[in-house]
């Protein structure tokens, strides 16, 4: 059995390569090949083409990076004729990846789709095309799915694989000795995503907002630890740049998570990792205005944080576009110091969305479901 699978950025990679491991350890003869990164390669995908080259966020560079995305592409489809694979795993990635899943069908491989495209914030008719390309989709959140069924998709919720990957690996004590934490410490993190636009567009402010309240809290350590994928050398540059207090690691994330206070993070899964380790936010999100003038005709939401959005309220404060400040930055932090009331009052609800994640094993039971429909044996089960 051969399964080809497409990731295009350092969260789909993780969740590729859960998915990689507990297929491996199911059905251990299964190839597994395709578009993905360094963690998908380690657990066991042969790389096509590697997902780190092509990182690209919004409507205008995605523009200016076609002509690549369409090499990109061609190189998978001929990829698909020479290797015949049982089946496309897709993760994530939503434009390239259907495009990809149109291809597929065209061959008659059948496409797997696992973590859809958010049509229940924008562009619903994409749920019927979705529903026609797909011999079956699976969903991380329970909130995704209606539009689906309402298009005739088969679609179910297996669980997150949040769950099962987010957790210390360091008991509290190890983690202060390793960061130079005294217990008690004040501690914020800067979380501004591992998108080169992303950075670009909210780490200075980040780093201004930090240097603010190091001004009124002077005994705060802040921390910048590294998503995967990030440009290093352009972090270090901003943050030399500004003569920031700002340490950056790159070990030990959710370890460090456990300790700090708050976070100020990109809006996207880092917050909703931040809440499962019972860390607070102040969410921010800003594109290029051309990027934002169009997304704002497209997108029809409330909010856009995670646990906002699961929750159906705004518990963590989200930061928009121009409300992106070093000053409200700060303001909203401040709220998010350990003893603060604002802090226990958002903690409290923010266990209540992580409880909306579902149990642990969602890799297991979707990896299952997978060989399912390559043609192999079921071994997983579900929850």
């Amino acid at each position: 059995m051969k399964i080809m699978m497409s990731a295009g950025e350092a969260s789909g990679d993780l969740h590729g390569a859960s998915l990689a491991k507990e297929m491996l350890a199911m059905e251990p003869s299964v190839e597994l090949m395709g578009f993905g990164g360094g963690k998908m390669a380690e657990a066991g995908v042969r790389l096509v083409r590697d997902c780190r080259d092509y990182s690209i966020m919004g409507f205008w560079e995605v523009v200016l990076g076609l002509p690549r995305l369409l090499a990109l592409e061609k190189a998978l489809v001929d990829a698909m004729r020479e290797e015949k694979p049982d089946l496309l795993l897709i993760i994530d990635y939503p434009d390239f990846n259907w495009r990809l899943a149109a291809k597929a069908k065209a061959l008659s491989i059948p496409v797997f789709s696992y973590i859809p495209p958010s049509v229940w914030a924008w562009r619903k008719g994409r749920a019927k095309k979705c529903a026609s390309l797909a011999k079956e989709i699976v969903a991380i959140f329970h909130h995704e799915i209606g539009p689906y069924l309402d298009a005739g998709a088969n679609i179910s919720f297996l669980g997150n694989p949040l769950v099962d990957t987010v957790r210390a690996d360091m008991e509290p004590e190890a983690a202060r000795a390793f960061f130079r934490l005294s217990e008690g410490e004040p501690t914020a993190l800067l979380l501004p995503g591992s998108r080169r636009q992303e950075i670009a567009l909210l780490l200075p402010d980040m780093i201004e907002a930090a240097k603010l309240l190091k001004e009124r809290r002077p005994e705060t350590r802040f921390f910048l630890p590294l998503a995967p994928g990030a440009d290093r050398a352009a972090v270090e540059s901003l943050v030399k740049k500004a003569s920031a207090p700002v340490e950056i690691t790159q070990e030990h994330t959710y370890s460090l998570m456990g300790l700090a206070d708050f976070a100020v993070a990109a809006s996207g899964t880092v917050v909703m990792e931040a809440a499962l380790m019972d860390l607070p936010a102040v969410v921010c999100y800003r594109m290029g205005r051309l990027n934002y003038a169009v997304g704002k005709r497209l997108v029809k939401v409330e909010r856009f944080s995670l646990p906002n959005i699961i929750l159906g309220e705004t518990v963590e404060a989200e930061l928009l576009q121009d409300e992106v400040t070093p000053e409200r930055i700060a303001e909203e932090a401040e709220k998010l110091y350990r003893g603060e009331a604002h802090r226990a009052s958002v903690m409290a609800r923010l266990k209540v969305a992580v409880l909306q994640l579902g149990p642990p094993g969602a890799a297991v039971r979707v990896a299952a479901h997978v060989l399912a429909a390559a043609g192999g044996q079921r071994n997983g089960s579900e929850a």
